[in-house]
């Protein structure tokens, strides 16, 4: 595919589990023409149950579903993995594609910051903050998240269907 990307692997850390088997992606930019166009699109691709937000200020991650980014305005600097996790800035038509268990949390970002998230198959999300009680739960839960049949961007090609096995 000759769409740019990145991929990020991030091991349990003891407070948020993060998923070792599952890499995040980015797709920096692939939106930056039509940004208003995210949501559409990863309906299309079955990624649903969308909103339309920002990202929460403090670590958090969902195990009970994968999750998709795509930054609709402005910029932000993120922390994906939890506090030892990477920091990666983010601006309109950039998307991140999250699985079940990886830590993320808005450190910085413009006044327009906004974000459309949605989930495989419109899947709900639980929200987790690493609460030591919710661990062998959450650990049980994150294993348990079904593959995605599509990538959000691209369908049945992308890195969603070439990287997550």
């Amino acid at each position: 595919m000759s769409m740019p990307y990145k991929l990020f692997t991030f091991k349990d850390d003891g407070i948020i589990p993060n998923n070792p088997h599952l890499p995040v992606i980015i797709y920096p930019g692939v939106f930056k023409d039509h940004p208003l166009e995210m949501g559409s699109i990863f309906q299309v691709n079955n990624w649903r149950n969308s909103w339309v937000d920002g990202v929460f200020d403090y670590h958090h991650y969902h195990s009970n579903a994968h999750e998709v980014l795509g930054v609709r305005a402005g910029s932000a600097k993120l922390q994906l993995g939890g506090e030892r996790g990477e920091i990666v800035e983010v601006e309109v038509g950039d998307v991140l594609v999250l699985p079940a268990g990886t830590g993320h949390k808005k450190l910085s970002g413009s006044p327009d910051f906004e974000v459309v998230g949605a989930y495989p198959n419109g899947d709900y999300y639980n929200i987790r903050t690493g609460k030591p009680e919710e661990r062998p739960e959450v650990l049980k839960e994150i294993q348990e998240v079904e593959l995605p049949e599509n990538d959000p961007v691209y369908g049945n090609r992308g890195q969603v269907t070439e990287n997550w096995k």
